[in-house]
């Protein structure tokens, strides 16, 4: 699976989000709400272990720019871990997954605040459908920190993706992911020290794994968008919210009714109409430049 094709490319994308989901079914099965910071901080550390091997043999020139930014983004991805073990000890699996796809419409919008991105009419129907689609979703019994938590991690996943475009060029994607995650170590050992908590070594053999699963799904993204242009590909990671839910239903007994489908469609489906109509420009764009290079 090279990623140099399309077809390629899809199958390395949805194989990531699948171990995307996996992570997540991991981090659910170690229910470490009550030591949510030490669980966080061994995370961390774990996937500095798994990484160093990706790293440890390639040369950068200078492997230390943007030092700044890859501590900010090190330190959100500390909070985000957090909000994820809250929203995913609180949420069924596929809820959660459903309120996380709210992360490109966050995208979307902080693009056109922050730089200056038009925003198409499409655009805005996408991001009120998939806050609508949030509503629908909502429940009684699912309002609350778990809900908050889950639209907390979807705003700062997308902040955190925005700042990836102002990291250096010249670094690879597993040599940033390495030095943010080294510099999230000192935020989340402090936590961990203050929580006092204490993991199990069941949870800490579920963290180490989720780690690798993380690792895994950058991989799989490096590899899927490294040759073809996201926009042919980027509707393969919706089927990470198609195995969320099967494995909700498998491995927690989680009911699927019409709320949850509703509201994934009205998440989800804009968002495919969005890629598909920036694949096709995309390939509109491409026979213009044939046809003027012919003529």
């Amino acid at each position: 699976m090279s990623g140099k094709t399309i077809s390629s490319a899809i199958l390395v994308l949805v194989l990531g989000n699948l171990m995307a989901t996996v992570c997540d079914v991991l981090v659910k099965l170690a229910d470490a709400s009550d030591a949510v910071f030490q669980f966080t901080f061994y995370r961390v550390l774990f996937m500095c272990l798994v990484i160093t091997p990706f790293v440890i043999r390639k040369q950068v020139a200078r492997p230390l720019a943007g030092l700044g930014l890859h501590f900010i983004r090190g330190n959100l991805w500390v909070l985000t871990s957090v909000l994820l073990v809250i929203s995913l000890s609180q949420l069924p699996l596929a809820t959660a997954n459903a309120v996380f796809y709210t992360a490109p419409i966050f995208i979307i919008l902080l693009a056109a605040i922050f730089y200056s991105e038009k925003i198409s009419k499409t655009v805005v129907f996408a991001a009120v459908s998939g806050f609508l689609g949030v509503l629908v979703i909502l429940k009684p019994s699912y309002i609350g920190w778990g809900m908050l938590s889950a639209l907390g991690f979807a705003f700062v996943l997308a902040v955190n993706s925005l700042l990836v475009r102002k990291l250096p060029s010249d670094q690879g994607a597993m040599h940033g992911l390495m030095i943010a995650q080294l510099c999230a170590l000192p935020l989340s050992g402090a936590l961990a020290i203050w929580e006092g908590g204490h993991l199990s070594w069941e949870q800490l053999v579920l963290a180490f794994c989720a780690s690798i699963c993380s690792v895994m799904y950058s991989l799989g993204c490096l590899v899927g968008y490294r040759y073809v242009a996201s926009s042919q590909v980027s509707s393969a990671e919706y089927s990470g919210l198609l195995f969320a839910i099967i494995a909700g239903w498998v491995m927690f007994a989680e009911s699927i009714d019409a709320s949850l489908i509703l509201g994934a469609a009205l998440i989800i489906l804009p968002l495919i109409y969005i890629s598909r109509r920036d694949m096709a420009a995309e390939k509109a764009k491409k026979r213009a430049i044939a046809a003027a290079q012919i003529v």
